[in-house]
């Protein structure tokens, strides 16, 4: 019998975007498996034919390019992985658009680095991409462009679960699923027999730091784990989005999903979708610097949505410009919002800590009162 909760978060959910993992897709050699690609294609074309919109993030590459290889583990030299990488890409996309052509859908390979969604213009062009390969009947297939990422492959998104969250703030979709070989989340030990599937979560906070449990890493191919799924969820319920997290092999699980049945954990959107504009300032751009704020300052902008003032600002970190996006820490450090600063860092360590009334003695003028407009401010969650 379907949740009445999950029913209505379901029916809202007429875009979505699923993260595979790696493991939901390789065989126990760590090669591709061919016959579970065709499980998810057939799942989301019958979501297609449904009337619902699918974009795919999946996971997958690297270990394909290692099973057409004859590799057992992840090779530690950058070149070799990317080798890897750009074999197995091939082999995936192949796979899907073999899988999607009986249902009369198209794979549409999309590749992404992390400049991709920190620059504006970009953000925007590949948003309107996305949505322009749904009117050409092809389903989205996005996965980090692996073969010239410079950050350790694994660390230029972090992993794919971050990539699926930050594409499901950048077109807006109202549900994410993550899919691995993981039920859910548990309220204790998975190994317990007593231990049961937390079905719905409404506080993440409690979650990360209750729920977690990861294998060893020398056990998997992949380089997600529980723990970053939650912060993929922080990014996605942070926007105002809703966020499952369950186990890929389980038979039909999209469909089951979607039909609101009680399958693996959901955890449940904080507050209200926040605009397109915020979810790039809050999430996808590459904050150029810091501020510090002190205890009051951070008190007006997290709990009375006001802007940011020049006294409120007790410490001034990073070369930026007028225009930047800037993270806003507190005293101890923990970053907990992001704007659009009305300031360069030479004026900010002028202006620093006094009133907006001494900006134009202390710079000649003074363009702005606030530093940081409400407008163009995110609280991080």
């Amino acid at each position: 019998m379907p949740d009445l909760v999950r029913q209505e978060v379901m029916n809202a959910a007429q875009l979505v975007v699923v993260k595979v993992g790696t493991r939901v897709l390789s065989q126990a050699d760590g090669s591709l498996d061919d016959r579970r690609v065709a499980n998810i294609a057939g799942q989301i074309a019958r979501l297609w034919q449904a009337g619902r919109r699918v974009v795919l993030v999946s996971s997958g590459a690297v270990g394909a390019g290692l099973g057409r290889l004859g590799l057992s583990a992840r090779p530690t030299d950058m070149a070799q992985l990317q080798a890897a990488a750009a074999i197995g890409q091939s082999l995936l996309i192949e796979s899907y658009n073999r899988a999607l052509e009986p249902h009369r859908l198209h794979a549409a390979q999309v590749l992404l680095t992390a400049e991709d969604l920190q620059d504006r213009l970009r953000y925007l062009n590949v948003r309107n991409t996305l949505l322009a390969l749904f009117k050409c009947g092809a389903v989205p297939i996005i996965n980090e462009n692996d073969t010239v990422s410079v950050d350790e492959l694994q660390l230029s998104f972090g992993d794919n679960d971050r990539l699926a969250a930050l594409v499901t703030n950048l077109i807006r979709a109202p549900l994410l699923v993550l899919l691995s070989d993981i039920d859910g989340l548990y309220d204790g030990d998975p190994n317990d027999p007593s231990t049961e599937i937390v079905s719905v979560v409404t506080d993440l906070s409690s979650a990360q730091s209750e729920l977690v449990c990861d294998r060893k890493a020398g056990e998997q191919l992949s380089t997600g784990g529980m723990t970053s799924k939650l912060q993929a969820a922080r990014i996605a319920t942070s926007a105002g989005e809703n966020v499952v997290i369950a186990n890929g092999r389980q038979d039909r699980v999209l469909d089951r999903i979607l039909a609101g049945e009680e399958v693996g954990t959901l955890i449940l959107a904080e507050g209200k979708a926040i605009d397109s504009r915020k979810r790039w300032i809050g999430w996808s751009a590459n904050p150029a610097g810091q501020l510090t704020l002190d205890a009051g300052a951070c008190v007006a902008i997290q709990k009375k949505g006001r802007s940011l003032l020049a006294v409120g600002v007790s410490a001034v970190a990073g070369d930026f410009r007028k225009g930047d996006v800037v993270a806003l820490c507190d005293e101890a450090g923990k970053e907990f919002a992001r704007g659009l600063i009305n300031y360069s860092d030479d004026e900010m360590r002028v202006i620093a800590g006094q009133s907006t009334e001494r900006i134009a003695e202390l710079l000649g003028s003074r363009p702005y009162d606030e530093i940081i407009h409400r407008d163009n401010l995110v609280n991080l969650g």
